[in-house]
């Protein structure tokens, strides 16, 4: 057994004798554990573990979310740093909400009307959209196109045109650039352009560092959301961000 195990095991016995003693924290609980040879203190975690089994879960949630948090803090500068104008909302935003989507993603597509209402509602959010592009080769070339509108100044119209013209094709990215006014060939161009490639694999190595399943992820503050979660979610997880601010 490790010295951070043994530790554990100590502590756990500790806690597990002043929960038998009635809450009660004292001396003579450390002094007992002290006295007792290892085998006598298993027999004390694992009974009491055995008659409280729901401290199992709780305590693998925990040990999870703070792993995250750590993850998130050591590439918290890239992950809410955005692409050019690859961002919506307020500048300096107290609380910044990343989302990594793909335009091939229903789920993604469907958060959008979750977003807008919390960008109206909120002015002092700042969202960073991290194109993913994981689920076909339209929807690669999709990302392309989008983080050629942020380096136009053009993110947020050509990102709900895209969305609009519905799983990602040439027709509908086609579409969009023509209805923002891009140049054919400069958008051609641009899909090969080195800091437009660089910046998906890196969307893809920071989706990988936060062991992101899938579309659309979430980040914010220090928590780490999967799925199409909802408005009311996204709402909550926010306000736990901002309150850890303060």
């Amino acid at each position: 057994m490790t010295i951070g195990a043994t530790a554990f095991v100590a502590t756990a016995a500790a806690v597990a004798l002043m929960m038998q003693g009635g809450g009660t924290s004292s001396p003579g609980n450390a002094q007992a554990v002290g006295q007792m040879d290892r085998s006598q203190v298993e027999g004390i975690v694992r009974d009491y573990i055995l008659a409280h089994p729901e401290i199992i879960p709780e305590a693998m949630e925990r040990l999870q979310s703070k792993r995250t948090a750590s993850i998130v803090a050591q590439h918290r500068s890239q992950l809410e740093t955005p692409f050019a104008g690859g961002w919506e909302g307020a500048r300096d935003g107290d609380v910044v909400l990343v989302e990594f989507f793909d335009y091939a993603c229903g789920y993604c597509r469907a958060s959008l009307p979750d977003i807008d209402r919390l960008l109206a509602e909120d002015k002092k959010l700042k969202v960073v959209y991290r194109e993913l592009p994981i689920l076909s080769e339209e929807s690669n070339e999709a990302a392309k196109a989008s983080l050629y509108a942020a380096k136009q100044g053009q993110y947020g119209a050509f990102h709900r045109a895209l969305y609009a013209a519905g799983r990602p094709s040439k027709e509908g990215v086609d579409a969009a650039a023509k209805k923002a006014g891009f140049d054919p060939a400069a958008l051609k161009a641009a899909t090969n352009a080195p800091d437009i490639s660089a910046e998906i694999e890196n969307n893809i190595r920071l989706a990988q560092a936060l062991q992101a399943t899938g579309t659309p992820t979430w980040v914010v503050g220090d928590q780490v959301l999967s799925g199409a979660v909802g408005y009311e979610a996204l709402k909550e997880a926010i306000a736990r961000a901002r309150l850890a601010r303060q």
